[in-house]
């Protein structure tokens, strides 16, 4: 397999990137990683002609606490050019954001882990993506932005169909947004592959909840990877 002939563009903003992204329309892709982008080339999954490419907006490559007025940590901000190795040695998610670390560690090899983005596992919207149950379940949003302005949108929102998303014509995932969990809060992230080693999800699941004082489970909630067209999040669940 070969990668056919396209044209790579390096932008140098946000506002260059959308506006190259404006310009070739379904003609061109986002490059970051490059883990699945690339793949799709070489085996012609996808006749993309233009790769614009957003690793030089140092801006998108950071982890960082969101806090109150009062110092109160109120979330985590993960940028889309995070790596999942970066995710997964970020001091910040040590305790209250530990479920999220321990599913970046059921993900891939060492060296997709040192390449792959957390804006591109999701963006790609790849049914099998590993990030998205975990995310789902830890309520997370994101953050997208054009020239026309930003907005922020739930993650279960986000997905409308096999690699298919709500992004519109010029519009970038540039960041991550997860509440701080109560503490009462647990979370998991299990995934099922045919095979050992680091072979993609035939499924995924990853749940979270609360417990009352007497024990009781209260905010249940349960997201599934590789079983449905998008990662998918189970309100029913919520619901019970």
């Amino acid at each position: 397999m070969y990668i056919p002939d396209v044209e790579l563009h390096e932008s140098e903003s946000l506002e260059h990137a959308a506006a190259l992204l404006e310009r070739f329309g379904e003609a061109a892709r986002v490059l970051a990683g490059g883990t699945d982008v690339l793949v799709d080339l070489k085996t012609g999954r996808t006749n993309t002609a233009h790769l614009v490419s957003i690793n030089r907006i140092s801006s998108l490559r950071d982890v960082s606490l969101e806090r109150a007025a009062d110092g109160a940590i109120t979330g985590l901000r993960i940028g889309a050019l995070t790596t999942i190795r970066q995710l997964d040695s970020s001091s910040h998610l040590r305790e209250r954001f530990a479920p999220l670390r321990d599913a970046t560690r059921e993900m891939a090899s060492a060296q997709v882990r040192n390449l792959a983005t957390v804006g591109g596992n999701i963006a790609s919207a790849v049914p099998c993506a590993d990030l998205p149950p975990i995310l789902m379940v830890m309520r997370a949003s994101l953050i997208l932005w054009s020239q026309a302005g930003q907005r922020e949108v739930m993650l279960e929102d986000f997905f409308v169909g096999p690699r298919r998303t709500i992004l519109r014509s010029g519009e970038l995932l540039v960041g991550i947004r997860v509440p701080t969990p109560p503490a009462d809060f647990g979370a998991a992230y299990s995934r099922f592959s045919l095979r050992e080693g680091n072979a993609i999800a035939v499924a995924g699941v990853a749940a979270a909840l609360r417990l009352t004082h007497d024990g009781d489970i209260s905010n249940a909630r349960i997201a599934l990877g590789a079983v449905a067209p998008t990662p998918t999040l189970v309100k029913a669940a919520g619901a019970a």
